[in-house]
């Protein structure tokens, strides 16, 4: 926003982003955002501190800046003469705002960069700074929330000023070794060193809508290379595409994100209790199982367009969504979503592979087949929940894994071998629900959980009917035969071993009643993390990986031989 007077002496103010002549009063209402446009204009650290820290409960850290002129440095003016400039002219110490505050209710320390001050750029004090305020983070053993706003390093500073890089990662890192939360709030603008370590190796990275964020500026990549740069190039909202960021958030839900947020994590710092089991609930028509059905007819139905996504158990049987996107190496695949949600008012992970209702829906979602984008991004969202001990739910629903050229060259094999190795090892409960279609190794790189569950209408198998008749039959027309075969059904994985329960669905499936669908789903989901949540992280692995050894073992599977049945984590044999 363009303005002449003061601020404090402000009467009207110019959006820069449409030029529209705003009364500042209702402009300092609206969070500084503009009415007309939406275009969100810059805030000083005290005034974003305000916004969005609980009122009252900023405490500033007792640390000071110190003064320094490590080398010297000298251009138009002498470099202590433009610190004393910036001191007046904000009536900041430094470049950064530390404290410790309350999110919502939820304690937390924060710093905030302020881009008045130099430009925000990090030097030998704000490093100081900032790495203080993650050291009473972990001292406090408090989630740390850092809000940026810089152009980079401090050049006056020199190479000193390039090592603050290494040492505030280094203090993330510590906060990450700990189980504690780290966000970062991207404003506008964060470039050069802030945005090539702490800006972007946080758990979490949101960016302010509008905001800009990259390693080299735009006109710098201009100069150098002469290329003509993207629409949008940069902008928080290029940058969620890319898979850069988490979320894309406006100025007035930012408070409402980071307090669901900083409530996960804070819930899944408590001890476990365990928690009793849910009181059988009296069968009602739609819970009672139905005739068994023919096992092509059964992949009909899991393929029904109707069906209920992921997206539709997430607003039904969960609560609170925030989703989180991105893998941070160049994209978020469609294909799967996932973030914070709770659960009987349980704060966990969901992830699961997304498909859609109308052909545009699936086209746009690559029909729930995932890239490696996606598996990597499930792969980040797992490793977030272990460390904040938050439980993960899975849902799948694939054909199977993306089978372009695209997503060979980025390497689908090993993104799919990477969550099944990490799912493996994962100290935190999983709980997998094949909803539709579990298809291949796509469906398994959700799937390796301590308790599998599926739809009494899903299927389940190494191959689509239809690949398996193209290979093994004279045509893809023995499908219907290959899917009998092949036994993908809830009821022939539940025999097998490889399902440890069966979710009915209302009649005549999930489609026709996906509220009761969503209520059955999310009945279940929480029955069978219950028992798990107080279970030692390193049990959990060890059963876990017992529970995937013993499939190698040979067993009748027509009704004719023993066979095995899991409770409780556990496999016994029993008689037919």
């Amino acid at each position: 926003m363009t303005t002449t007077a003061p601020r404090d002496e402000q009467l009207w103010s110019r959006c820069d982003g449409c030029s529209s002549l705003l009364y500042r009063k209702r402009l300092r209402r609206n969070l500084d955002v503009c009415p007309e446009c939406g275009s969100h204009a810059r805030l000083d650290a005290p005034d974003r501190v305000a916004q969005l820290v609980d009122p009252d409960s900023f405490t500033p850290l007792p640390d000071r800046a110190v003064r320094v002129d490590p080398i010297g440095f000298v251009d138009a003016l002498p470099y202590p003469h433009r610190l004393g400039a910036a001191r007046t002219g904000t009536g900041l110490d430094e470049a950064v705002v530390c404290g410790t505050a309350r999110v919502g209710g939820h304690p937390v320390a924060l710093a905030v960069m302020d881009f008045r001050f130099l430009g925000g750029s990090l030097g030998c004090a704000v490093g100081e700074l900032i790495t203080r305020t993650a050291e009473r983070a972990l001292a406090d053993a408090v989630p740390l929330v850092l809000v940026t706003a810089s152009g980079g390093a401090r050049m006056q500073e020199g190479a000193l000023s390039l090592m603050q890089m290494a040492t505030v990662s280094q203090a993330v890192a510590g906060l990450r070794e700990a189980g504690l939360l780290t966000v970062s709030v991207i404003t506008d603008p964060t470039y050069g060193g802030v945005a090539a370590s702490f800006a972007t190796n946080t758990d979490v990275v949101l960016a302010e809508s509008g905001a800009r964020l990259g390693f080299a500026g735009p006109r710098v990549i201009r100069q150098v290379t002469g290329a003509t740069l993207p629409e949008g190039f940069q902008t928080a909202e290029f940058l969620l595409r890319h898979g850069q960021v988490d979320l894309v958030v406006p100025r007035h839900a930012l408070r409402g994100r980071l307090t669901a947020l900083l409530a996960a994590a804070e819930a899944g710092r408590r001890v476990p209790v365990p928690r009793p089991e849910p009181a059988p609930r009296p069968a009602a028509a739609a819970d009672a199982p139905g005739p068994a059905r023919d096992a092509w007819e059964t992949v009909r139905t899991a393929r029904h367009p109707g069906r209920p996504t992921t997206l539709d158990y997430l607003e039904t049987a969960f609560d609170g969504f925030v989703e989180l996107h991105g893998d941070r190496l160049g994209a978020d695949c469609p294909a799967i979503v996932g973030g914070v949600a709770r659960l009987d008012g349980r704060p966990v992970m969901v992830i699961g592979h997304q498909k859609g209702h109308t052909t545009a829906e699936l086209v746009a979602r690559n029909f729930g087949m995932a890239s490696p984008a996606g598996h990597r991004k499930a792969l980040r969202l797992m490793r977030l929940a272990a460390r904040l001990r938050l439980p993960v739910v899975t849902l799948v629903d694939t054909p199977g894994a993306d089978p372009g050229v695209d997503a060979e060259q980025q390497g689908q094999a090993a993104a799919i071998a990477e969550n099944i190795l990490a799912l493996s090892v994962l100290p935190t409960p999983v709980v997998a629900v094949v909803t539709g279609e579990g298809g291949s190794g796509g469906a398994l790189a959700l799937a390796v959980a301590d308790r599998v569950l599926m739809l009494e209408h899903a299927v389940y198998s190494v191959i689509s009917p239809e690949g398996c008749a193209a290979i093994l039959w004279p045509d893809s027309s023995a499908a219907p035969q290959a899917a009998r075969a092949l036994r993908l059904t809830a009821a022939d994985l539940c025999r097998l071993g490889v399902v440890d329960e069966v979710v009915p669905e209302p009649r005549p499936a999930a489609h026709g009643d996906p509220a009761a669908a969503a209520e059955l789903l999310g009945r279940a989901v929480t029955a069978n993390l219950a028992p798990l949540l107080a279970v030692p992280p390193a049990t959990l692995v060890r059963r876990r990986r017992q529970r995937f050894r013993r499939f190698g073992a040979a067993r009748a599977v027509d009704g004719t031989g023993p066979r095995d049945v899991i409770r409780n984590g556990t496999r016994t044999e029993v008689a037919p």
